[in-house]
């Protein structure tokens, strides 16, 4: 039997990034996000939503660049604490010890500990409520050399741990069941 709630977002687990911003060092920032996702294939575009009072938005919207920043399980303590942290009383990076890198196309710096970074232009902000959804063109992926299979190619993203939030917890990801496609594969 299932009960009947109001409406609400429960579409879990989403990754827990953290998102970096600024365009010079002095106006650095990280915010850790979980309203993040995918919109688009062909052209590369994905968004991230935000609370307009929060430090981050300012700086996304006069900058309109910004760098998703996958996190892992490694990283778990610095996401929570640069989500309810304010980086108007904090610089997040140093107090985190995280290092921010130089992106290869935009200004926003990277997260050097992240396996994977994605650098994003905003194409638009939508008003949607408590949140704005920047919706963004990915303009660059950097990727972590360490994850590269050697044998393969592939970018084995599996292997940092990477980190999920679940309805006000954060979980590192259980065991592979199978890859797409398996349920239909031909049998060999």
């Amino acid at each position: 039997m299932k009960q009947d709630w109001k409406p609400g977002t429960m579409i879990y687990p989403l990754p827990a990034v953290l998102v970096s911003c600024g365009s010079c060092e002095e106006e650095y920032n990280l915010i850790t996000v979980a309203w993040t996702g995918t919109l688009c294939t062909n052209p590369p575009i994905c968004y991230v939503s935000i609370r307009p009072e929060r430090h981050s938005y300012d700086i996304i919207k006069r900058n309109m660049e910004f760098v998703i920043n996958l996190t892992t399980e490694d990283m778990a303590y610095a996401t929570d604490w640069c989500g309810v942290r304010s980086g108007r009383d904090y610089n997040k990076f140093e107090e985190m010890h995280l290092t921010p890198g130089k992106a290869s196309v935009v200004n926003a710096p990277v997260v050097e500990e992240s396996p994977l970074c994605i650098e994003c232009r905003v194409k638009e902000i939508v008003s949607l409520g408590s949140h704005h959804m920047f919706v963004a063109d990915v303009v660059n992926v950097r990727a972590d050399e360490k994850l590269l299979n050697p044998e393969t190619g592939k970018f084995e993203l599996d292997e940092s741990h990477p980190l999920v939030y679940l309805h006000g917890a954060y979980y590192g990801l259980g065991k592979k069941i199978g890859k797409f496609g398996w349920s239909v594969q031909k049998k060999q």
